[in-house]
């Protein structure tokens, strides 16, 4: 049985958009968010009124998820506050681009920070979570990763990779008592497509399709009260990638043009 009391939740990307709301449903429910994100000033602002409005203290670091030594070195620290129940990773970023347009410097700095980093992060917290004999570990992913669409070539293949991963990696700790969950939403109202989206233009053609970024927040945390493999939001959006997967074919024929509002 699940409780909250004495929880400590690693969450990187923290200082905004699904990372802030998770931390913040997580202090809501008496957990302990710890904080991580590349703006020290921005997570102690969110810290500050997670405590106001909560009671609780997040504890909060400043970190580069793509530096590897960084990461090994803030995550010594956080295991010296005790023990680390779960990690979202959460931190992630897009730029939506045609191929023959993007630079293989783009495509690097998304893998860097969507996969690699996770990956450094996921590789800090398991070995107490295997002495300890549980742990969840969840990562947030993308219906990207299952549907790749115009202008999403990196972004999609880095959500691709982080699905790989995650469900070899469940098959792996089975029976451990270590959980593993991906979350697979839609696109989210968040400052995320500031830079994914700078044109606009798929903000503006999908605005009614898009998620709340606290209702979000709030389903991935049930995730520790509730376990599963996966998560998939708006549950219409996972029927449509399913079908794809079944018949690509026709849903491109069917659908390519909603495809193309990047």
């Amino acid at each position: 049985m699940w409780t909250w009391d004495g929880k400590h939740i690693v969450i990187t990307g923290a200082s905004s958009g699904i990372g802030e709301w998770i931390a913040r449903e997580v202090a809501g429910r008496g957990g302990t968010p710890i904080m991580l994100a590349r703006s020290y000033e921005k997570l102690s602002q969110t810290a500050t009124e997670i405590e106001r409005d909560t009671g609780i203290v997040p504890i909060v670091f400043a970190l580069d998820i793509t530096d590897a030594e960084q990461v090994e070195r803030i995550f010594q620290k956080i295991h010296t506050i005790g023990e680390i129940h779960g990690l979202i990773n959460n931190a992630g970023f897009a730029i939506f681009e045609y191929v023959q347009d993007a630079s293989l410097d783009q495509i690097k700095s998304m893998f860097d920070v969507n996969v690699f980093g996770a990956v450094a992060c996921t590789k800090e917290v398991l070995p107490s979570m295997h002495r300890n004999g549980t742990g969840h570990i969840v990562f947030i992913a993308s219906q990207a990763g299952k549907l790749a669409t115009p202008k999403s070539s990196g972004y999609s293949a880095t959500k691709h990779a982080i699905l790989g991963f995650a469900n070899s990696l469940r098959l792996e700790l089975a029976g451990s008592g270590i959980h593993v969950s991906s979350v697979n939403p839609g696109p989210v109202r968040t400052p995320f497509f500031d830079l994914a989206d700078q044109s606009g233009e798929y903000q503006k053609n999908v605005e009614r399709y898009m998620l709340d970024a606290e209702d979000v927040a709030r389903k991935t945390v049930n995730l520790f009260e509730k376990p599963k493999r996966e998560l998939n939001l708006p549950g219409w959006m996972s029927m449509g990638t399913k079908l794809y997967q079944l018949f690509p074919g026709l849903v491109e024929a069917v659908a390519g043009k909603q495809f193309r509002k990047k």
